[in-house]
């Protein structure tokens, strides 16, 4: 998904956390509020409407983001584009410190269900219907609009967060690799799903969010490939992964920026044995975070 950052517009920042914009938004926004100008008496509820979720929708991405940074991973980035929206997590590579940060979007949704509800409830009892008909309608359409982005955020259709949380399920028995595969599968066979629904409503947005789906699938079942690989390869004592405990393959698998040459970083201690390159951080290549080799050797101990 590093593709949404081309064309993205930064909108603002906030707790270190970068928004961006996709352009493309902007075209969906005109698309969408003049094609739902009827609903209201002004085309100004219409732009509200469609900001309204643009609001959800960046709280909904917070929640990925700020559960991130609670269990001590990364998170400094989100993108909004007309399918929604990608925070730009990394969390330790540890089933619960995922789980947590994928969880945390969706309740965000869950959290906003009973808001609704209250101010639907006095609504009703003020009369907005008939003294207030445009706001009456407008949070109407919220509310459906979070209860829809809730239910079909939590499908377990991988990349989707529900097949996210699945597959961080079955990573506590089947290990990292292993769930991984699974979540895909089950991911492939969400997609022909959205593909058979796509050509039954004739919707151009369900199809496009059967090829994101199928896309992503790909990506996830291709490393899904890579990390069982990764976990048959013989182990190397002394160094541990400072982040995910794990300790580092014994082989040719890092390459250096200078020369390009594969070496192992473990057994040159940091230092390209070709060009004497020497390295401030090793990157694991299990969970993809960088620390410095000292601290390598302290986490084995």
């Amino acid at each position: 998904m590093g593709n949404l950052n081309q064309g993205a517009i930064r909108i603002f920042r906030v707790a270190g956390i970068d928004v961006f914009l996709h352009w493309s938004w902007f075209v969906v926004a005109l698309f969408e509020i003049n094609g739902r100008a009827n609903k209201y008496s002004s085309i100004t509820w219409n732009v509200l409407e469609y900001l309204s979720l643009f609001l959800i929708v960046t709280l909904h991405e917070f929640g990925h983001a700020l559960a991130c940074r609670q269990v001590g991973g990364t998170a400094n980035r989100i993108v909004l584009w007309p399918l929604g929206g990608v925070a730009y997590v990394n969390p330790p590579a540890r089933p619960g410190a995922t789980l947590w940060s994928i969880a945390a979007g969706p309740l965000v949704n869950v959290a906003l269900v009973p808001v609704f509800l209250i101010i639907g409830f006095v609504g009703g009892s003020a009369g907005w219907s008939d003294t207030m008909p445009n706001a009456h309608t407008f949070l109407r359409s919220i509310a459906f609009i979070n209860l829809g982005l809730l239910i079909f955020n939590v499908l377990p259709i991988y990349p989707l967060d529900g097949g996210q949380i699945l597959r961080s399920l079955l990573w506590f028995v089947m290990g990292r690799a292993r769930s991984l595969m699974a979540a895909t599968i089950f991911g492939f066979v969400g997609a022909l799903g959205l593909i058979a629904l796509a050509a039954w409503q004739q919707s151009i947005w369900f199809g496009a969010i059967a090829a994101f789906v199928v896309m992503n699938c790909w990506k996830g079942f291709q490393q899904a490939r890579a990390l069982s690989q990764i976990a048959k390869l013989p182990r190397r004592a002394g160094f541990a992964c400072p982040s995910c405990r794990t300790a580092p393959p014994i082989g040719e698998f890092w390459k250096c920026g200078q020369c390009q040459k594969a070496f192992d970083t473990f057994q040159s201690q940091a230092v390209c044995p070709t060009c004497s390159s020497r390295f401030a951080t090793t990157a694991c290549l299990d969970c993809r975070q960088n620390r410095p080799m000292s601290e390598w050797v302290a986490a084995a101990f």
